[in-house]
């Protein structure tokens, strides 16, 4: 299975400890260099950053449809942008991505997309976790990932929580 990921699962899940379930769920992951550049690069004070740098199942790749990268960054940021036009180009079969603008850009090219909560609940369903509650509870209060409290509920509820 290609995978490839924009920022915001790999860092917050870095920042609570458990960037071990996107490797246990998925094998390896893809993600571009404007990605790397964020989470490494930029992102290099936060004690997430090494923790990523040194995960061998991260795999950095250059974009090479340059043209499609500047379209997307009208609306996106280099991140979102490059991990768009890499899934496209890999013909990857998800992209990790949680912004509401990269997940409708994603849809309208034809880019099977996911977010943190689904990969969640897809780490419960394979069983890699007991609860979803307590991880997005750290999601929210350690990494200051952001999700409605109707959404916490739905997705609580769906999970059998």
């Amino acid at each position: 299975m290609i995978v490839v990921s924009n920022t915001s699962p790999v860092t917050n899940l870095a920042l609570i400890g458990r960037l071990d379930l996107l490797e246990q769920l998925y094998g390896a992951l893809m993600i571009p260099d404007a990605v790397w550049q964020e989470l490494v690069v930029k992102g290099a004070h936060l004690p997430s950053a090494q923790q990523i740098e040194r995960a061998s199942w991260l795999s950095v790749r250059t974009v090479t449809n340059r043209e499609l990268v500047l379209s997307l960054r009208q609306d996106l940021d280099a991140g979102e942008a490059e991990a768009i036009a890499l899934a496209m180009e890999m013909n990857a079969d998800l992209l990790l991505i949680d912004e509401r603008i990269g997940r409708e850009s994603a849809q309208h090219l034809g880019v099977p997309y996911m977010g943190l909560i689904g990969v969640l609940v897809q780490c419960k369903q394979r069983g890699l976790i007991p609860q979803v509650r307590p991880i997005i509870d750290a999601l929210r209060l350690q990494a200051g990932f952001w999700i409605s409290d109707a959404l916490y509920q739905r997705v609580l509820h769906d999970a059998g929580e």
